[in-house]
């Protein structure tokens, strides 16, 4: 157990992320070096008797006054990137840690990056200054007993020691490297755990990326849904067309030839959909116009196809429905194609009774269809039609329900007229 503390402790103190977090105090030492020479020459005009060079409270006095001229410095939005990639790369971070990747757009980023550029200045001056000061002394003592002590007669060493035999100075020496490599493993660790906190994205960013993923989302939701109702309707109607067109193609010729009619317009209209659909993936600004999308006025078109499937289809519906919104009309539209398709791959050919009524205040579609366990039970899959009507209901901040009750499967969604307006 000793053995792995010790280890730990020796990993901790000269490991390649102590190393890495000494080269990027160090970097914040070389970033200071201006400020501070700028600050040198202005205290050695203006102030009578400094002494910035030799004098260690003029020093002092110097380095504190050089940060605050540095720090208005990191208000630019380019700091912020460069100061994260430098932290990312040598600060050891934690895979969790999350920096900005991009420049500071806000007062509030800016000011928490102006904060850490000042402190990793401030640590890395201070940590550069010690090692400066104290790494050659360090050397110095352990090389106090094997050389001539006269180079150490004017720092007074000899004399610290007194009676205690200079033999001791390596010790010293080593004492004093290894307090130096904690120092360094300090300040390091104290710069990486305020990393994430200064440097990371700010409430706002935090929210419009969020914002951002959830459009994108959205988006890919959407063309989810509009490839499965328009390539799925298709689908489901062709295998029935090619079905009964291969069950009576002998028997029954001009049958034939109607569902095999019925199957080109079906495909050409599910060709004209996916277009449609694949214009919203066209990221080209000047992208080609597309056919645009069906609304209940191509109602009669989707119904034809279906009838030619052999699935009786009962309409009650006003005369005209072009009084809706567009958004309504569309959603409907594809609410109605998916329920078409359920009841052909679920229940097959049965009748199918839709009717759609409107009010100025919502629009109601109510589908119903006989279903059987058998016919049920033959379809594998499912559920992602219910699904994504339901999403485009909620979308329209509408209402569905679907139930099965003595035999017969019923959809009901109702969706409002006036929000959409």
């Amino acid at each position: 157990m000793t053995g792995v503390w010790w280890r730990r402790a020796v990993r901790t103190v000269v490991g390649r992320r102590t190393q890495l977090r000494w080269v990027h105090l160090v970097l914040g030492g070389a970033l200071l070096m201006p400020y501070y020479l700028l600050t040198t020459v202005v205290f050695a005009m203006l102030a009578h008797g400094a002494d910035p060079f030799t004098s260690l409270r003029w020093q002092l006095g110097t380095f504190a006054s050089a940060l605050p001229l540095a720090a208005p410095t990191a208000l630019l939005p380019l700091v912020r990137p460069l100061e994260a990639t430098a932290a990312r790369s040598l600060c050891g971070l934690p895979e969790s840690a999350e920096l900005a990747a991009g420049p500071a757009g806000s007062w509030d980023a800016r000011a928490r990056t102006a904060l850490w550029y000042a402190l990793h200045l401030a640590i890395g001056g201070l940590v550069s200054g010690v090692f400066l000061s104290l790494l050659p002394a360090s050397a110095l003592l352990v090389a106090l007993p094997f050389t001539d002590d006269s180079y150490a007669d004017g720092l007074g060493w000899p004399d610290a020691f007194g009676s205690t035999p200079t033999a001791l100075a390596p010790l010293a020496g080593v004492a004093l490297l290894a307090t130096l490599m904690g120092i360094a493993a300090a300040a390091g660790a104290l710069l990486a755990r305020c990393a994430p906190a200064l440097l990371g994205p700010a409430p706002a960013e935090r929210l419009a990326a969020a914002e951002r993923r959830a459009a994108r989302l959205a988006s890919r939701n959407r063309l989810a849904r509009e490839l499965h109702d328009s390539v799925g309707h298709a689908l489901s109607a062709v295998t029935l067309q090619a079905s009964a067109a291969r069950k009576v193609l002998d028997s029954d010729p001009d049958f034939a030839r109607e569902a095999l009619a019925a199957i080109e317009e079906t495909t050409r209209e599910a060709v004209g959909e996916l277009d449609s659909v694949l214009g919203l993936l066209r990221e080209e600004e000047a992208a080609p116009a597309t056919a645009p999308s069906p609304t209940l006025m191509d109602l009669d078109g989707l119904l034809a196809r279906t009838r030619a499937a052999g699935v009786a289809v009962e309409l009650t519906a006003p005369g005209t429905l072009d009084r809706l919104p567009p958004v309504v009309s569309r959603e409907a539209y594809r609410i109605v194609q998916e329920g078409l398709s359920n009841a052909l791959r679920h229940a097959g050919r049965v009748p199918v009774r839709l009717r759609i009524a409107e009010d100025p205040k919502k629009v109601e579609i109510t589908m119903e269809n006989p279903v059987d366990g058998t016919a049920r039970a033959r379809t594998a899959g499912g559920g992602r039609g219910l699904r994504g009507i339901t999403e485009r209901v909620t979308l329209l901040r509408g209402t569905c329900a679907w139930d099965t009750v003595d035999g017969v499967w019923r959809l009901t969604v109702r969706l409002p007229v006036e929000a959409s307006r």
